[in-house]
């Protein structure tokens, strides 16, 4: 969501700010803004929109002086986006200036009390009562400061704070929302997020929730909340900074589905050795597994949707019950988890609010915890009793791609790990296996050279109003992230059902021209699928059939796509891959943002 950027050091701090801004665009703003120390005095610059506004407010940074300052993105929670709403949000006095990410939760009564102290407001965000706390609570101390503001607001932050007192330094802190430390030479950063200073240094500390950082531009220190230096292990990021750029494709989306062979295969290839899954950083044991009662998969979006397809295949391989909850439901159920089952927590950057907070209940139950991420040391993977990581590398456009891939590759992986265990599948069965899940890079790129074919049914459709997916099983799991790619990218209004409950009210809003995608890969569920797209045909729908090289849907569905055919567990990795370009195709088509759709963010750090 919001995105965070700090500098200190000898070059100008401005300009380094809106490249660092520039490169956190993706994920979701609706305003910028940046405070820079000059003479003693802070120089603040907000505006609405993109961040080119703000540039060109200030000439690219060149007309705010200063080698110390803070940027920000805002996506608004508290407040319209406004010049006045954005940050970084200023003390009465000028001398505090501060950007946030997160909410603060008791910010009203915290308001009321300063107002009641002389206190003026001039935004309706949360975030600038922590400017005037700052003013209220300095009596020349910053660390004292920071402080007693962190024991007063309640909520997730993740800050960066300017004082014109200490012009020479500024101070960090981050609770339950992303924060990074840069260690440069004569330099130093502050990041939400890694992109935002790669070009600069990949060397970085991780900070923990309520360790506050103090940076200079030849120095950095980590302290706790009684004031005591933390040690700090430096990280080294090791993917290239290529990566992070789009590489003459037109977006960051079709170049991440472009990228998901070599992203699954980075994900299977550290974890088969000699035609064994190896699972190092899993601790589960084979008793730990057999002693399992159950297993909930806990997620968010399109993370919730792989969450889905892991329903079907842990039942189906392992005979254990799985439940797929919705985070933000999981947290407010009273859930029946006990300390004998296995809670699974997806998300891409591992700093999802809801999926976070979704953890921490399956801990208080004295559940065992194992999260699939990909960004290491991020808040869920260090909650976590296990953590699988898949390795996807950066991924920019809003709408997951490649993450979501990954994570399905590690769900197989998974599956497979403990059927063995369980001895739910034979040694001849688990070798298939092996061999099948080693083929599916491949079968991914043979998927993605289907484009042109894509394109032009995205072409034809890309002016209907409202579109249906169908499937059942799997398909219908998969059918759910392809609704969901359409719909926030293209703002097409889409929903996906699984294939046998249209009957039961929805096929009513069937009628002439209405395009239903049905989804029919699985050979035990193919027929009644047909049976399902006939229902809808009869109603006028118009049918685009997705379906696999053994299957032929000539004279059943207007149109189809034809997928390889390979391991039923592993169709979702194929199936998917249509249903990705067609969103992207039909965004394209419709001439929309498609790396930063409207409303939306890439990582959600609030509730």
């Amino acid at each position: 969501m919001c995105g965070i950027v700090g500098y200190i050091g000898s070059e100008q701090a401005a300009p380094i700010l809106l490249e660092g801004l520039e490169k956190l665009e993706y994920r979701g703003y609706d305003s910028a803004g940046i405070a820079v120390i000059n003479n003693g005095e802070i120089n603040a610059r907000k505006a609405k929109g993109r961040l080119s506004v703000l540039k060109e407010k200030t000439n690219s940074g060149k007309d705010v002086p200063g080698v110390t300052g803070i940027g920000h993105t805002r996506w608004a929670t508290h407040g319209e986006p406004s010049d006045v709403n954005s940050h970084p949000h200023l003390s009465n006095s000028g001398r505090f200036a501060v950007v946030h990410n997160g909410i603060i939760e008791n910010y009203m009564a915290l308001k009321n009390r300063l107002i009641s102290k002389g206190f003026e407001f001039t935004s309706e965000t949360d975030t600038e009562v922590i400017a005037h706390l700052f003013e209220y609570y300095y009596k020349g101390d910053i660390m004292d400061a920071m402080i007693k503001v962190i024991d007063r607001v309640e909520g997730s932050y993740a800050l960066g704070v300017l004082c014109s007192d200490y012009p020479d330094s500024f101070i960090a802190v981050r609770k339950a929302s992303p924060l990074i430390v840069g260690l440069g030479s004569g330099e130093n950063f502050i990041a939400s997020d890694v992109t935002a200073i790669l070009k600069h240094t990949r060397d970085i500390y991780y900070i923990e929730d309520n360790e506050i950082v103090v940076l200079t531009k030849d120095d950095v220190k980590v302290y706790n909340i009684d004031k005591e230096e933390v040690e700090k292990e430096v990280s080294t990021v090791d993917w290239d900074v290529s990566a992070a750029e789009k590489g003459g494709y037109e977006h960051f989306m079709i170049k991440e589905i472009e990228e998901q062979p070599k992203a699954i295969r980075a994900t299977i290839s550290p974890r088969l050795k000699d035609g064994r899954i190896v699972l190092d950083d899993v601790s589960l044991t084979k008793d730990d597994i057999k002693g399992l009662r159950k297993i909930f998969i806990v997620a968010c979006g399109s993370a919730y949707h792989v969450g889905v397809v892991g329903k079907y295949i842990i039942e189906k391989m392992c005979r254990i019950p799985v439940e797929t909850v919705i985070a933000s439901e999981f947290r407010y159920c009273d859930p029946i988890v006990t300390k004998d089952d296995l809670v699974i927590v997806i998300s891409q950057s591992g700093e999802t609010a809801d999926s976070l907070e979704a953890l921490k209940v399956a801990k208080d139950h004295g559940a065992r915890v194992l999260s699939i991420v990909n960004v290491v040391g991020s808040a869920i993977a260090n909650a976590s009793d296990d953590v699988i990581y898949t390795w996807a590398g950066p991924e920019i456009a809003v709408a997951t791609t490649k993450a979501y891939s990954t994570q399905l590759t590690v769900m197989y992986m998974l599956s497979i790990y403990m059927a063995d265990k369980l001895s739910t599948i034979t040694s001849g069965q688990y070798k298939q296996y092996i061999d099948d899940l080693e083929k599916l890079p491949e079968l991914v790129a043979e998927t993605l050279k289907n484009k042109d074919q894509i394109a032009y049914l995205a072409s034809k459709f890309y002016n209907c109003h409202s579109i249906f997916f169908i499937g059942r099983n799997l398909d219908y799991a998969v059918s759910l992230e392809g609704s969901l790619k359409l719909k926030e990218i293209s703002y097409i209004h889409s929903e996906a059902y699984a294939a046998g409950e249209l009957k039961h009210g929805t096929i009513s809003l069937i009628e002439d021209g209405t395009l239903v995608i049905a989804l029919a890969t699985g050979k035990e569920l193919f027929d009644k699928t047909v049976s399902n797209i006939k229902e809808v045909t009869t109603r006028g729908a118009v049918v685009l059939g997705l379906t696999t090289e053994e299957h032929s849907m000539t004279g059943i569905a207007d149109y189809t796509i034809t997928i390889p055919a390979a391991n039923p567990m592993f169709l979702p990795s194929l199936s998917v891959i249509p249903l990705q370009l067609f969103g992207y195709y039909v965004a394209a088509q419709k001439g929309c943002d498609i790396d930063k759709p409207r409303n939306l963010a890439k990582s959600v750090t609030v509730e």
